[in-house]
């Protein structure tokens, strides 16, 4: 299994994690901007990643037999962990506002379901996708995710398993320390199009 030093560093080698002055989605402010798909651009840097994150998830949870992710950021991740470890591996969607299962895509009752994420920081997404497996009649045992940013207070009930947990801190306009705001924000993320 890869160590955190070298998790952040094929993080920052992808340009998955930048520093700078970022606005995120939510409007506040952060020195630092985690986006997954970058890294996930990269499949000779991802494979180490993945397969460090497929080794912890078996380790964790013995016994399961879907992958469910949350379109878009979970797709890839949930798929190429899938594919490691030999599960079937589905995706959700957002139609109206709201996640569904399309394609045909379907979760049996009893199945006990992985929820996979690019990256967790306040579960709104896993929540939704929770929603999914238990109107099914089926369990969740538990969530997995290349970066965990709950800070440990999420409001997950199962455990989460990441590559890498990081600790970035996010400030209001109006509390901005000294340093970010001598740097020009920028404003990333697919939420800002």
């Amino acid at each position: 299994m890869l160590s955190y030093e070298e998790s952040l560093k094929i993080l920052k080698e992808t340009k998955a994690l930048i520093d700078g002055h970022f606005i995120l989605s939510s409007g506040l402010h952060s020195p630092r901007y985690v986006q997954c798909a970058q890294l996930l651009s990269k499949p000779n840097k991802a494979i180490k990643i993945c397969n460090s994150l497929a080794e912890k998830i078996k380790l964790t949870f013995k016994d399961f037999d879907l992958i469910l992710s949350p379109a878009m950021g979970g797709i890839i991740i949930g798929y190429d962990i899938g594919r490691i470890l030999n599960k079937e591996t589905i995706f959700s969607e957002r139609v109206n506002g709201e996640f569904k299962l399309r394609r045909d895509f379907s979760i049996k009752k009893h199945n006990k379901v992985l929820i996979m994420e690019d990256v967790i920081t306040t579960g709104k997404s896993s929540l939704e996708c929770t929603r999914l497996v238990s109107d099914a009649g089926a369990k969740v045992v538990g969530y997995g995710c290349i970066i965990d940013r709950t800070k440990g207070e999420s409001t997950l009930k199962e455990k989460i398993v990441s590559q890498i947990k990081l600790d970035i801190p996010t400030y209001s306009k109006d509390s901005l320390p000294d340093s970010l705001s001598l740097i020009a924000a920028v404003k990333p993320g697919s939420r800002n199009l």
